[in-house]
């Protein structure tokens, strides 16, 4: 854990008085927004008013997502504008494109770049492009050529785009995409072209923009004094100073990451500042400047901005008032019209055009023979084919849960033994809205919510010996407490508390994700869970003779590479447990205690068959332990790959999943936790069911839902597309009970 500055300082007088810690100053806060799900702020040089400005932040709620502006000089950060294209993250300005200042931004429930006019935050038609994942942060770039640049930073890579003005619209071009170590959630440009970028921990990374289509190559700074929270470019006179926000602190380095001093906010409770920018302009209320960031207090979440005078009167920083990011010089030629000249005089071309002059364009893979190309690697796809290449299957949910819970995950389906079309859903809400189980039937109804400490997977059990009688149980880890959390699954499919439904983990332990596991060998029960580090326990699960459930810990291991894993599945025929490494992989290991510590890579991410995030995993069984398809969903493309069960674990189809027919059903986005049976439960359901979790609910009216849903998908749809071979594999009489009978 780092020491605050001041104990720090304190430590180093007790020791001797020999090291000079660094400057410390109070920053405290001026002004706050009303009630905003904020993440990012941006701040805006008005050219008409340069001592006024705006402050611009996204709005992350579902209800009311997209983009805000305020006053910056106004004492209550006054709201001037807002658009709702549907839940946003990320937001960057960019000046003088054809002589309009522009917002540029991506809704995370489309992955649609949208552009905006800053003044009255106007789309500009005909400026949107898909740009599909989960992108955490985003960065402006002017080059010395005076073109116009933004970087989309997600799940371990990051597109670079040109935005430039084709009269009366604006266009956005691909110049690349490239790889990156990590997934920046914060990122910040120098006028010098230094692209920083940071994780949620506390590394710095940069490299430098350029016009190029070859990837830049990407620096390790260093590392600061705690996890990055935001980063922001203050621009002096000489140089830069890189501010470095870090929960409650900011901390000031020199390009090359010599620390300069420590700012720490004041004047709230529990202060958690990111995203942070700033406004260099001097003004009566801010001689020096301010910053602006989003914030989460006691009192709620918004965006707030500070004086940066104690930065100049206390750390002694060298201030620049008159900058301006409207000053500058284009000295060098700029691209031309769909790509970059080499020094011999030839082209380099954009992402999605080929040809001596860059004049033809190109898709991946020619759209794999199932579609046209009809933009730069843009594909039309025909039915049923989907994705960037047209390699993808497309297919359409036949319901959709009703609304439940403000964030859910992870999805389990109970069979019941009474009819298989008696059958329910069990799903997870792991936010504190609404926090706890829900129980729907297979038309998505809605039958029953139970209270709990934010379970993220759900697994169910059938027939565990509970004292002198067989009952199935529905397990999750909860977060809240970092407990083990089990309820009894009634026979028509609800949940009831069960006697030791809460167990405890080791103190130091916070759960994330998990499983369940039934020995084939020994007929034990098995629970495993993991948390962020990368660790699993296992826990057995046992039964005192009153029916009291009770748990032990049998065995720790570290999965995969030991980045965040979330989603796991157990194949009980083979004794083997896949998991998902969100960043990494899918990984498989013996699931018995006793088992090796060491696992089997199953696909990687960036194979061509596997993306970022990894998140969910579910098993279909085979009518024999060889055959069988396991699932595996990809967040950050919102698509879902599907391997064989058994070794070496051959990729058979990506899907992803769209809005129905009728338009009633929205289409998958950013989706996480899966489940899936082959058991044949009713005429919608013939060859089993699919359950996503669909993280952003579009309605048919506009904008998103503030509850979240889960589609419901027939495997028919999925499995029998090309061919039945896929659905043949499938054992559409499994029975859940008629396994523990035969164990």
């Amino acid at each position: 854990m780092r020491l605050p500055y001041t104990i720090g300082l304190t430590l180093a007088l007790c020791l001797g008085g020999a090291i000079a810690s660094p400057p410390v100053a109070n920053l405290s806060i001026s002004s706050l927004t009303a009630e905003v799900e904020s993440d990012q702020s941006i701040t805006y040089y008005d050219g008409r008013r340069p001592r006024e400005g705006l402050l611009i932040g996204n709005d992350g709620s579902a209800v009311t997502g997209g983009l805000r502006s305020f006053e910056l000089q106004d004492q209550d950060l006054r709201e001037t504008a807002r658009r709702t294209p549907g839940r946003t993250k990320v937001v960057g300005v960019l000046y003088d494109v054809g002589r309009r200042d522009l917002l540029v931004s991506i809704a995370a429930p489309d992955s649609v770049i949208r552009v905006f006019d800053v003044d009255g935050m106007k789309e500009i038609p005909g400026a949107q492009k898909k740009a599909l994942g989960d992108w955490s942060s985003l960065c402006t770039w002017r080059s010395p050529s005076g073109a116009h640049y933004f970087y989309l930073f997600g799940k371990k890579q990051a597109m670079q785009f040109l935005v430039r003005p084709d009269h009366p619209q604006v266009e956005i071009l691909e110049v690349q995409t490239f790889p990156l170590p990590v997934e920046p959630s914060s990122c910040a440009v120098s006028p010098d072209g230094i692209v920083y970028v940071a994780a949620d921990d506390d590394t710095i990374y940069s490299f430098t923009a350029a016009e190029s289509t070859i990837a830049p190559e990407i620096q390790t700074l260093g590392r600061v004094g705690d996890d990055v929270t935001g980063l922001a470019i203050y621009v002096s006179r000489k140089s830069h100073y890189l501010f470095v926000a870090q929960s409650d602190i900011i901390e000031v380095y020199s390009p090359s990451l010599e620390l300069k001093g420590s700012l720490a906010v004041t004047g709230a409770d529990d202060i958690e500042i990111a995203g942070t920018s700033i406004y260099q302009s001097g003004s009566t209320r801010y001689p020096f400047g301010l910053v602006s960031y989003a914030i989460e207090t006691d009192a709620g979440k918004g965006f707030g901005v500070s004086s940066l005078e104690p930065a100049f009167t206390q750390l002694k920083l060298q201030s620049n008032i008159s900058y301006t990011p409207r000053t500058a010089r284009f000295p060098q030629p700029g691209p031309k019209r769909n790509g970059f000249v080499n020094q011999d005089g030839s082209l380099s071309c954009f992402a999605g055009f080929t040809g001596q002059k860059c004049k033809q364009i190109t898709c991946h893979n020619a759209c794999s023979g199932h579609g046209g190309c009809v933009g730069p690697n843009q594909c039309q796809c025909r039915s049923p084919w989907a994705g960037p290449d047209c390699s993808w299957i497309g297919v359409a949910p036949k319901y959709e849960t009703n609304a439940n819970g403000g964030d859910g995950d992870d999805p389990a389906i109970w069979i019941s033994p009474r009819s298989p079309n008696q059958s329910t859903i069990i799903t997870t809400t792991k936010s504190e809205i609404g926090a706890g189980l829900a129980v729907f039937d297979l038309a998505g109804n809605l039958l029953q919510t139970m209270t709990a400490g934010e379970p993220n997977n759900v697994d169910v059990i059938y027939g565990f010996q509970a004292g002198n009688r067989k009952i199935d149980l529905a397990y999750a880890a909860c977060r809240e407490d970092d407990t083990l959390c089990l309820f009894q699954v009634t026979s028509d499919g609800l949940l009831a508390p069960v006697p030791g439904g809460s167990q405890p983990t080791p103190p130091d332990y916070t759960v994330y994700g998990s499983c369940a596991y039934r020995s084939p060998r020994s007929g034990k029960q098995y629970l495993f869970v993991n948390e962020k580090s990368g660790q699993y326990l296992q826990y057995e699960l046992t039964s005192l003779s009153n029916g009291t459930l009770s748990t032990t810990l049998v065995r720790k291991f570290t999965g995969g590479s030991g980045g965040q894993p979330e989603g796991c599945v157990a194949d009980d025929e083979n004794a083997v447990i896949f998991l998902g490494e969100e960043p990494y992989g899918l990984w498989r290991y013996d699931a018995e205690p006793t088992g090796s510590p060491n696992g089997t890579l199953v696909a990687r991410i960036g194979d061509g068959t596997l993306y970022a995030d990894a998140e969910g995993v579910t098993l279909l069984l085979g009518k024999t332990p060889e055959q069988g398809l396991l699932i595996v969903s990809s967040q950050g493309v919102s698509a879902y790959s599907v391997y064989r069960r058994a070794a070496p674990h051959e990729h058979v189809m990506t899907f992803t999943i769209g809005a129905s027919a009728n338009g009633t059903i929205d289409g998958v986005t950013n989706t996480d936790g899966v489940t899936a049976v082959g058991t044949a439960l009713n005429g919608d359901f013939p060859h089993g069911l699919l359950v996503v979790h669909d993280d952003a609910n579009q309605l048919a009216t506009g904008g998103t839902a503030e509850l979240a849903s889960f589609k419901l998908v027939s495997l028919a749809d999925v499995l029998g597309q090309e061919s039945q071979a896929l659905l043949a594999e499938v054992d559409e009489t499994w029975d859940p009970r008629a396994v523990q009978e035969v164990n």
